[in-house]
C-alpha cells in the first residue's frame, strides 16, 4: 500500500473510533498531518482518495466532512461505458438471478425501516421517466434493505447504480406504469404478509417480463 492508502485506512479508522457520522465535520488537513507526522499535501490525496468513494466531502471554504459513503462496502464505478442492447438485457438477467432470493429473505425478515422505504417507493413506477432522473430510493433497494443484510442492499443498489445507463434504458422500455406499479404493490404485500415463497415468485415474474420488454 502506498502512504496515502495507509492514511486513508488511518483516517477511516478515526471515523470509526470516534463515532463520527455522515455531515460531522474532520479535523483540518493540517491538523491531520501533524497527527501522523505527514506532509499536508499527502492528507490531501488520502481525503481525495476517500472522497471518491463518498466517505467524506469537500465543503468549499468550510473544511471536510464525513460523506454519506463512510459505511458502504460495496462501490459502484460511476464512471462506466455507455448503456447497449446487450448491456441493458446483461442487467435484467444478473437481476433475475440476484433478486428472487434476496425478496424472500426480506419476506423472512421484514425489517422495520426495509418496509417503511417500499412503502414510500412503491409509487414510483407511476411516475415515467424524465431523462437520466432517478428516483431517490429505488423500490428494489427498498427490496433489499428489508431483508435486514446490508450487503444485500448495497450489491442492488451498487448495481443499479453502476448500471444506471441502463437502468435508465429499462424503464424507457418497460413503461406500462399501471402495470409496473401493481406488480410492485402484489409484492410488498407478499414481503409485508411473510411469505419468502410468493415474494421469490413475484419477483421472478416481474423480472421476467421486464426482460421480455427490453429483450424484444
Amino acid at each position: 500500500m502506498s502512504l496515502s492508502e495507509r492514511l486513508a485506512d488511518d483516517i477511516m479508522r478515526i471515523i470509526r473510533v470516534e463515532g463520527l457520522a455522515p455531515g460531522d465535520q474532520l479535523e483540518s488537513s493540517r491538523d491531520l498531518a501533524r497527527r501522523f507526522e505527514v506532509t499536508t499535501p499527502t492528507v490531501r490525496e488520502a481525503l481525495r482518495r476517500l472522497e471518491a468513494t463518498g466517505a467524506v466531502e469537500f465543503r468549499h471554504g468550510s473544511g471536510t466532512y464525513v460523506g454519506p459513503g463512510a459505511d458502504r462496502r460495496v462501490l459502484a464505478n460511476p464512471h462506466g461505458p455507455a448503456a447497449t442492447p446487450e448491456s441493458v438485457l446483461e442487467l435484467v438477467e444478473a437481476r433475475l438471478v440476484l433478486e428472487p432470493p434476496i425478496a424472500a429473505a426480506a419476506a423472512r425478515t421484514r425489517d422495520a425501516a426495509g418496509l417503511l422505504l417500499m412503502e414510500m417507493s412503491v409509487t414510483n413506477a407511476l411516475h415515467p421517466p424524465q431523462g437520466d432522473l432517478r428516483p431517490a430510493v429505488h423500490f428494489h433497494v427498498a427490496l433489499a434493505a428489508t431483508s435486514g443484510n446490508a450487503v444485500l442492499r448495497e450489491t442492488v443498489q451498487a448495481l443499479l447504480e453502476v448500471r444506471a445507463r441502463d437502468q435508465i434504458e429499462i424503464r424507457h422500455r418497460y413503461d406500462d406504469r399501471e402495470r409496473d406499479h401493481a406488480e410492485h404493490v402484489r409484492l410488498l404485500d407478499a414481503v409485508r404478509s411473510g411469505d419468502p415463497d410468493l415474494a421469490a415468485a413475484l419477483t421472478t415474474e416481474h423480472l421476467a417480463a421486464i426482460r421480455s420488454a427490453v429483450g424484444g
